[in-house]
């Protein structure tokens, strides 16, 4: 792989798109971490991606993520950081930390309890830096009429997954205490269907409460390749962008 590779320039090409996108929307003078979804793409395309400057890649299953991580760190890591955004089961918390850099889906106390084991142990091994954990939040509060809006195939429209508002408090605080881990905000997707803005809106803040509890806890992780613009007016610090960089899912896995 080079420069002169296809897929390398066509990645370059995608991510100086979505790099002048970020530009001319964020917020003052600092940058948001951008965080390449490389989910159902090849280990190929995270060294391509690394080649290009990448340092953040994200992965939403623990299976191909391990696999992942463990193919490329064996090539040439780089210092990648890898980023669990998926749903995560207590049983895989073993396995995510060996390779996360963070967590960005915790959404129970269970869940805390299992990574904070896991890393202690990880720790007590390798002395490996604590794992950034962001809560994610359920935003479907902030869309009171979406219950009442009838959809074509029956579904109701969905918060997109997370903690309610009303318990990030006391995940923050278990997040806070325990042993191997590192509170670094919320994270969020906005539901289906509808604008983000009031979304984005009521994260900012439940980010700002938090901050009042817990001033390390700063970062907010919302925006995707449909939403970023709309997330860093609202003040996202990190955004998880696949489709717009890497394109079309593989047909054959």
């Amino acid at each position: 792989m080079n420069s002169q590779d296809p897929r390398t320039r066509e990645l370059a090409e995608r991510l100086a798109q979505v790099k002048e996108r970020i530009h001319a929307a964020q917020q003052g003078s600092t940058a948001p971490t951008l965080i390449v979804v490389t989910k159902f793409h090849p280990a190929a395309d995270v060294l391509r991606l690394r080649s290009l400057g990448v340092c953040d890649v994200g992965e939403n299953r623990d299976q191909e993520a391990a696999a992942k991580a463990t193919e490329v760190g064996a090539i040439d890591a780089h210092q990648l950081r890898w980023h669990f955004i998926g749903q995560l089961q207590k049983n895989k918390a073993k396995s995510v930390a060996a390779y996360a850099h963070s967590v960005q889906s915790i959404d129970r106390g269970s869940l805390v309890t299992a990574l904070g084991n896991a890393m202690v142990r990880q720790q007590d091994a390798t002395g490996r830096e604590a794992l950034e954990c962001f809560i994610q939040v359920d935003l479907s509060g902030a869309y009171p009429d979406l219950a009442l809006a009838p959809q074509p195939d029956g579904a109701s429209h969905s918060g997109r997954g997370g903690a309610t508002p009303s318990s990030i408090a006391q995940l923050a605080a278990q997040i806070a205490q325990a042993s191997g881990l590192r509170l670094a905000g919320l994270m969020a997707v906005a539901p289906l269907g509808v604008a983000p803005e009031p979304g984005f809106s009521l994260l900012g803040e439940l980010s700002a409460k938090l901050v009042s509890e817990h001033p390390e806890a700063t970062s907010i992780s919302s925006g995707m390749s449909h939403d970023l613009e709309a997330a860093l007016l609202a003040g996202a610090t990190h955004l998880r962008v696949g489709s717009d960089i890497l394109g079309p899912r593989p047909l054959v896995r």
